[in-house]
């Protein structure tokens, strides 16, 4: 996934100018997040715009603002949202989320976060901006989430099993609560590598599932398959 394009279905996504590239987590929840009848969508920290984009392909009547902090992963999100078909429904902002003060609020954000914490982070400053919590940490995230979302909506996330694990816990002392957890499974009979959370300000009935990325190298896990085939070309 290291070209300077990756061809969907229905949209390009350029990535020469950013420093994380399309790869499995943002397809992952771009695919997995519930956004049906979902009015006003946020994308925070969009990078090449792929999340953005798979929301407005998945739900016709949704308008969608995204943000990113790093100028470059902008300019390329900017001109990725303005080649695709749905240009007049994404809006794009350049700032951190910190600082972030909309008009209106979301029923429902998406994130797929800077997620490291405590590991040495890589040699580009770009992709440590991308992958390290130097400038956003899981805290100032919710803290967004808390503001920015309205009563009833729900924030959807992936993050790596340990992050995930010390995040459930931060948002349980804040009475939040996990309406949907899904573990994502590399192949079977391996451990988990990531979650998949829905979380909401609302307690319902408690979900819980598996998906598997792949059978064997290269062979990807009916899961996978059947969450993905309205993006992947070869789906």
């Amino acid at each position: 996934m290291g070209n300077s394009y990756f061809q969907f279905k229905q949209f390009i996504v350029r990535q020469e100018k950013c420093a994380m590239k399309v790869g499995t987590d943002g397809v992952l929840l771009g695919a997995w997040a519930d956004i049906r009848d979902k009015k006003h969508i946020l994308d925070i920290g969009t990078g090449s715009g792929l999340i953005a984009l798979m929301a407005a392909q998945r739900n016709p009547k949704t308008k969608i603002h995204a943000i990113e902090i790093d100028p470059e992963a902008y300019s390329q999100a900017k001109e990725n949202i303005t080649s695709s078909p749905w240009a007049d429904r994404i809006e794009l902002f350049l700032g951190a989320i910190q600082q972030f003060s909309p008009e209106n609020s979301y029923d429902a954000i998406l994130c797929n976060p800077p997620f490291f914490i405590r590991s040495t982070p890589p040699p580009l400053p770009e992709r440590t901006l991308a992958r390290h919590c130097t400038t956003l940490s899981h805290e100032d995230l919710f803290i967004a989430v808390q503001k920015l979302l309205l009563p009833g909506g729900s924030f959807h996330v992936i993050l790596p099993v340990t992050e995930a694990e010390s995040f459930i816990g931060h948002i349980k002392t804040q009475k939040w609560f996990i309406n949907k957890l899904t573990k994502v499974l590399p192949n079977p009979g391996k451990a988990p590598k990531r979650l998949l959370m829905q979380i909401s300000d609302r307690k319902t009935i408690y979900q819980e599932d598996v998906l598997i990325i792949e059978t064997e190298r290269h062979v990807y896990h009916e899961s996978y398959k059947n969450l993905t085939m309205d993006f992947y070309l070869n789906s």
